[in-house]
């Protein structure tokens, strides 16, 4: 599932990285540490307080074979750019549910995340779901909120002490001719 899809922008000057997306190999579990890191702790900013984004931030350590031995429990789809992973989603394929999705910071809202979810859902819908469900923070469920998914409540959960809000959220689920 090797594809590109190139950044807009004609002029060699303002044109912006090519981003490969493909299933995660071992060799991306470094990055995906990374990438969970600095998504939370700077991508979250303006939607957590500092203890809230530690408590978030903690749940994982910064060690990439927790991230590879986690490619074993989810299909896990990445985002790379010369080579290393700069966003990755993370499905459970026979719930039908997101489990993550998380792009590096500087690259926020150029696209990857929504490129990664479109991926997702073409998955589920090959192995016969009519939705998709995810646990989103406030960042990421205003973002999908405006783009067709429906608010199932707030949810709270608890991490190292810290109660942290997040939206469930479903989206149904339909084949398009691309």
């Amino acid at each position: 599932m090797e594809t590109t899809t190139p950044n807009d922008s004609p002029s060699a000057a303002t044109r912006s990285p090519r981003i490969l997306y493909r299933q995660a190999k071992a060799r991306d579990g470094a990055d995906q540490a990374e990438v969970f890191h600095h998504a939370v702790m700077q991508g979250a900013a303006t939607h957590y307080s500092v203890v809230e984004r530690e408590a978030w931030a903690a749940t994982m350590p910064r060690e990439g074979s927790v991230w590879v031995a986690r490619q074993a429990l989810y299909t896990t789809l990445v985002a790379t750019c010369d080579g290393r992973c700069v966003g990755f989603l993370e499905l459970d394929v026979p719930g039908g549910h997101i489990h993550t999705l998380y792009v590096w910071p500087s690259l926020a809202r150029r696209g990857i995340g929504s490129t990664l979810l479109l991926y997702a859902e073409r998955m589920l819908l090959e192995h016969g779901h009519g939705r998709a469900t995810i646990d989103a923070s406030r960042m990421l469920a205003e973002s999908l909120l405006r783009r067709g998914w429906r608010d199932l409540g707030i949810e709270w959960v608890t991490r190292e002490g810290v109660r942290l809000e997040r939206q469930r959220l479903e989206k149904p689920l339909a084949a398009v001719e691309t």
